[in-house]
Order: structure tokens, then C-alpha cells, then sequence
């Protein structure tokens, strides 16, 4: 009597699910050990709870028209350029902003912003990791603040 390869059959789906979940139990391990702790901004419920306030401040801004631009320069200092509703240069603006790490261990910055030409201003530091950084920062002008986040690769 001849034995058929189809009675291994249940055998082979049982090794290929085995294989399967050690693989997502070896995933999961990895994840958990790897990761740093909190993700940045955790404001999340505060903020929401100040919600209508947000909302205000950032029609008050918007209603100003500027337009902040960033980069960072070859030796990896950030850069801005600021402009009015009218397309013109910002100028005299006080910066206050910190750069950080969006992924990974924080490597969060404080940069001092100084102007260098009318509306366009250069960080003091230059930040020490190449990739993606995301600069946080309010800029004054006038009586007039403005917020904003942008993200910068350092080359």
C-alpha cells in the first residue's frame, strides 16, 4: 500500500502558521524594546480642552498673511525667510524656535535666529545629524506672533 504525500498536508499548514507568528513575536519584541517612550507633543489633551482658543489664534494668524519659509544650509544651520502680506521682506523679527528630531531619540535644539538680510535669518547652531528636523518656532514682529512648525532636511 502506497502512502499519499497529502496526509503531511496539515502538517505543512501548522509549520507555515508556526512560522508566521514567531516571526510577528519577534516583531513585536523589537518594537516594544526599541521604542524611545512618547511621541513629541504630548499636549494632545490639554490642547484639545483649549480648543476654540487654538482656533482664534490661528485665524489671527492667518489673517496676518506672512509666509515663513525654512532650509538649512550646507554646514546644517537652519535658515528662514520671512515676508509680509505684501510679499516684503519681515524684518526685525525675534525668533524664538527649537529644532528636534520628528523620529528616534530627541535631540531636542534651541536655535537663536540673527538676521542676516532683510527677511532672511540664519541659526546660530548647526544641527549635528543629518535627515529631518522639524523646526518649532514663533516669530515676532510689530506687536504680532506667529507660529509655526516646518521641516527641514540637513544634507
Amino acid at each position: 500500500m502506497q502512502t499519499s504525500a497529502w496526509r503531511y498536508y496539515p502538517w505543512i499548514i501548522a509549520a507555515c502558521m508556526s512560522v508566521v507568528v514567531a516571526v510577528n513575536v519577534g516583531m513585536v519584541t523589537f518594537a516594544l524594546r526599541t521604542f524611545p517612550g512618547k511621541a513629541p507633543g504630548g499636549e494632545g489633551f490639554e490642547l484639545s480642552n483649549r480648543y476654540n482658543a487654538v482656533i482664534e489664534r490661528v485665524h489671527q494668524e492667518t489673517s496676518l498673511g506672512w509666509a515663513v519659509g525654512a532650509d538649512a544650509d550646507g554646514s546644517g544651520h537652519p535658515i528662514l525667510v520671512m515676508t509680509g502680506a505684501d510679499h516684503a521682506p519681515l524684518v526685525h523679527a525675534r525668533i524664538v524656535a527649537t529644532a528636534d528630531r520628528p523620529v528616534g531619540n530627541s535631540m531636542r535644539t534651541p536655535v537663536a535666529f540673527a538676521e542676516t538680510t532683510p527677511g532672511h535669518y540664519v541659526g546660530d547652531v548647526s544641527l549635528p545629524l543629518q535627515g529631518q528636523w522639524e523646526l518649532m518656532l514663533t516669530a515676532s514682529v510689530g506687536g504680532h506672533d506667529v507660529t509655526a512648525t516646518r521641516r527641514i532636511v540637513v544634507k
